[in-house]
């Protein structure tokens, strides 16, 4: 089996501030957001790329919903949802970037800028937020 960063957070042998978890996906938040919520999905089944996996529909299914999570969990006006193949691609394994976004948040092109979160305990409440909007559905 093949280890990187997120095969080890599926695992549990690494840290992360989960979002949702079940068969298919992994939701945590990205450890150097552009924006607080920021939140990557990752496949559970280790694929480096888009092409390289076999069953595209249920794992955009867990993208669609924690884009829609992240909108009514944070308050947000609407999302930024990207994904690399490789060039960029900072993890060799899969993963989507869902991004809460506002009017005029300054985000610009790709020159984007990183924050932090002040504390795990503010990391654990945007999780939780968006978590809690997750299971209303």
């Amino acid at each position: 089996m093949s280890t990187d960063l997120f095969c080890e957070i599926i695992a549990g042998e690494r840290p992360a501030t989960l979002v949702h978890e079940d068969e298919v996906a992994v939701s945590f938040l990205d450890a150097r957001p552009l924006f607080k919520g920021h939140v990557l999905v990752v496949p559970r089944t280790h694929v480096e790329t888009l092409t390289d996996l076999a069953d595209v529909g249920p794992f955009f299914g867990r993208v669609r919903a924690v884009a829609r999570a992240v909108e009514a969990g944070l308050g947000a006006a609407g999302t930024f949802v990207a994904m690399n193949n490789r060039v960029s691609q900072s993890v060799p394994h899969l993963h989507v970037h869902v991004v809460p976004r506002n009017f005029k948040d300054g985000l610009r092109g790709f020159f984007w800028p990183r924050t932090k979160y002040a504390s795990p305990e503010e990391a654990r409440d945007y999780a939780g937020r968006v978590a809690g909007a997750l299971d209303a559905g």
